[in-house]
């Protein structure tokens, strides 16, 4: 479900397929970010400032 997430899916349609009565749940469990992503965050925002 991280790729849900990762692909733009909005949280709360996630946590209704997953069948999470509580979006805490989905975002605890589905909604940390990748390392790869956290660097490409990073990067963009380094050249934005650049």
């Amino acid at each position: 479900m991280s790729l849900l997430l990762d692909l733009g899916v909005p949280p709360h349609i996630v946590r209704e397929i997953v069948g999470h009565s509580d979006i805490e749940v989905t975002m605890t469990i589905y909604a940390h970010a990748s390392l790869d992503e956290k660097r490409k965050a990073l990067s963009r925002l380094s050249a934005a400032l650049a």
